[in-house]
């Protein structure tokens, strides 16, 4: 897969498996975000068995084959549901028809892992949450700008034992090249539901995880087309500023403005200000400076370090998800984290200011 797209992060790590061939099985369906190669790939190193794909689109399923040739292809959705002896169903579809995928994975029951955004409506979020409630199964969500980036998942270790202090705010920077290629829907808000929503995400639950919050309020979103008038309803910049229920802080920009001279998709940054220290990453790329992402700028009282984590971190939210569908247990993410993400990054793009 191209570093140059976005459309297809599926990095590779440390195969860390938690349990043995055959004992979590999973299927993949609807393909239509590239991203479901990067949570197929997170699975299976580990320790998941990929047994099933289905997508009425042949081309996406011969594509998904050739990077995972041990898969046997479904004729439907049906076939699928009704294995028994899949545990899970991973889904990158339509943004806009996550959540009703999921309605029916879990009615099947199964345990459902969907592509961010996981859902587009406030009426999507209370049918998820009710389904999860009648089943009790999960609805677990892959936020990978924090699940499956090192330099996130290392930040999220200093901040857990106390090396910063207490959080105090988040800053992110998510831009996103838009290069060419992307699908109709990709362009129509009803279908991707908003840049806030949508890529908007990732950074809305980096700040509810790194900061500990439970809740929190959004004090003002923006939304504009700057540059793509042809798309009427596209977006190619948002921001946002938050407030958590603990006290802290948040604002983020994301937009389609990367410059093809980067020779990643985006220059993604967070900081991190704490009562005792302070964290920046340099996820993807150290512009000017190397080529590799995963850099970590960490600031305490005692020195100031650059500590690069490629290769060294892992990301163990995989095997901890796998462990709680067994276990039926809460350790990679809670739900009520989940759906709140969600809720939140729904909540800012109806309330934004439109930039015209």
């Amino acid at each position: 897969m191209s570093k140059k797209s976005g459309m297809f992060y599926a990095p590779k790590g440390k195969p860390d498996r938690v349990c043995k061939d055959g004992d979590f099985v999973f299927a993949a369906m609807h393909l239509d975000h590239g991203h479901i190669y990067g949570m197929s790939n997170g699975l299976i190193e580990a320790g998941a068995q990929l047994k099933w794909v289905y997508d009425p689109h042949p081309q996406r399923v011969k594509a998904f084959c050739e990077q995972f040739p041990q898969v046997k292809v479904a004729r439907s959705e049906d076939e699928v549901l009704s294995d028994k002896s899949v545990h899970m169903v991973a889904g990158a579809a339509v943004t806009s028809e996550r959540c009703a995928l999921g309605l029916r994975v879990m009615k099947a029951g199964k345990d459902y892992f969907t592509d961010k955004a996981p859902l587009t409506t406030l009426e999507q979020l209370e049918q998820a949450k009710a389904m999860v409630k009648e089943t009790g199964k999960k609805y677990a969500v892959y936020y990978s700008e924090r699940l499956h980036v090192e330099s996130a998942v290392f930040a999220g270790q200093l901040i857990e034992d106390g090396v910063i202090g207490r959080v105090l705010q988040v800053i992110g920077m998510g831009p996103h090249r838009l290069g060419t290629g992307r699908p109709d829907w990709f362009f129509e808000r009803e279908k991707f539901g908003g840049i806030l929503c949508d890529i908007g995400s990732h950074q809305i639950e980096q700040f509810m995880y790194y900061t500990g919050a439970k809740d929190a309020k959004v004090q003002l979103s923006r939304i504009a087309n700057y540059h793509n008038k042809q798309h009427a309803t596209f977006e190619d910049f948002g921001d946002a500023s938050l407030v958590a229920d603990n006290g802290a802080t948040g604002y983020f920009r994301v937009d389609w403005f990367t410059p093809d001279g980067l020779d990643t998709w985006g220059d993604g940054r967070l900081f991190i200000l704490g009562t005792e220290g302070t964290i920046e990453m340099r996820k993807y790329i150290d512009v000017g400076r190397e080529p590799d992402g995963d850099q970590v700028y960490l600031v305490t009282g005692d020195k100031a370090s650059h500590i690069p984590v490629k290769g060294k971190v892992g990301y163990p939210y995989f095997g901890q998800l796998i462990l709680d569908c067994l276990n039926r247990t809460e350790n990679a993410m809670t739900q009520e984290h989940a759906f709140k993400a969600a809720e939140l990054c729904v909540r800012a793009q109806m309330e934004a200011i439109r930039i015209e």
